[in-house]
Formats: C-alpha cells, sequence, structure tokens
C-alpha cells in the first residue's frame, strides 16, 4: 500500500473554520471542480520521514513555505484501497494567488507517445468545511472531519 503525507493548513475567519485546498492540474481534473480539489501531499520518498514528505510536498505543491504555527497530527487514513494519508494541520494564512506549483509531466492521451507537462495543482482556495467537502476526492473527507473534531474539542471553533 502506497502512502502519502500532507500539511492541511487552516484558518478561523469570524468564527468559521477554513481550509486551504488545492486543485489538481492536468487534463484529467481540468474540468472537474467537484471533486477535483486535495490536501497538498504526496508520496514518501524512500527512507523520508512523513513530516518531512508533508512539508516537502506541500511546497512543491504550492510554491509556499509552510505556516510556522504549531503542528497538530491529525493521523493516518485510509483514502483508498491502495492508498493511506498521513496528514499534519497547521493555522496560518496563505494567498492563493502566490501559488507556484511544480510541473509534471504525463504521456497525453494515454498510450499516444505524446508528452504533456503541466503544474501539478492549477489553483488554490481557502473554504469553509461544508464547501470544501462537496470539493474534495472522497477520501480526504475523514481529514476534514477530524480537524474540525479537534478544534471544536479544543474550544477555538464551536460546531
Amino acid at each position: 500500500m502506497k502512502t502519502s503525507a500532507g500539511l492541511l493548513v487552516f484558518r478561523i475567519r469570524e468564527k468559521k473554520l477554513e481550509v486551504f485546498i488545492a486543485h489538481m492540474g492536468g487534463p484529467l481534473w481540468a474540468n472537474k471542480d467537484k471533486p477535483g480539489w486535495s490536501i497538498p501531499k504526496g508520496e514518501l520518498d524512500p527512507g523520508e520521514k512523513p513530516l518531512e514528505a508533508a512539508l516537502r510536498e506541500f511546497d512543491e505543491e504550492t510554491g509556499m513555505k509552510p505556516p510556522k504555527s504549531e503542528l497538530i497530527s491529525l493521523g493516518e487514513f485510509r483514502q483508498s484501497s491502495k492508498k493511506n494519508i498521513i496528514i499534519w494541520a497547521s493555522e496560518g494564512d496563505l494567498n492563493p494567488e502566490k501559488l507556484k506549483s511544480v510541473d509534471c509531466t504525463i504521456q497525453w492521451p494515454p498510450k499516444s507517445g505524446k508528452e504533456i507537462t503541466f503544474p501539478e495543482v492549477d489553483r488554490a482556495g481557502w473554504f469553509t468545511i461544508p464547501k470544501a467537502r462537496e470539493k474534495v476526492i472522497k477520501g480526504q473527507v475523514q481529514v476534514l472531519e477530524a480537524l474540525q473534531k479537534k478544534l471544536v474539542e479544543e474550544g477555538r471553533i464551536k460546531k
């Protein structure tokens, strides 16, 4: 089973929890908005610790440094039958307009022999939990709920 690690940045605005998520780039996701968004994350390199991978992937996918705030371990989640994700959360405020993702190259259309290059992430934004639930891929809804539950338990937000 593959393991990815990621960082879910959040902020509290007018007593409402908002999360920073990214829309996946490339032709497969070009016309998909719901679902088509994800927590910035990626697979661990050989020998890499999950937290190191989460911070590296956040930087690669957004071009931004993670906020300098306490990291909250949200745990490990099964995203699909073939992938687990380990997620941390960090409070901060980022400007989605400063997004600068790394590029990736794939063969497109599949088996065509033609290669295309595109940003791994093509846009990012802030969303309330109900709106983010609609936008993220199915396996990540549980992560949003885990963050919300933790912040409610800490008394930082109301349910």
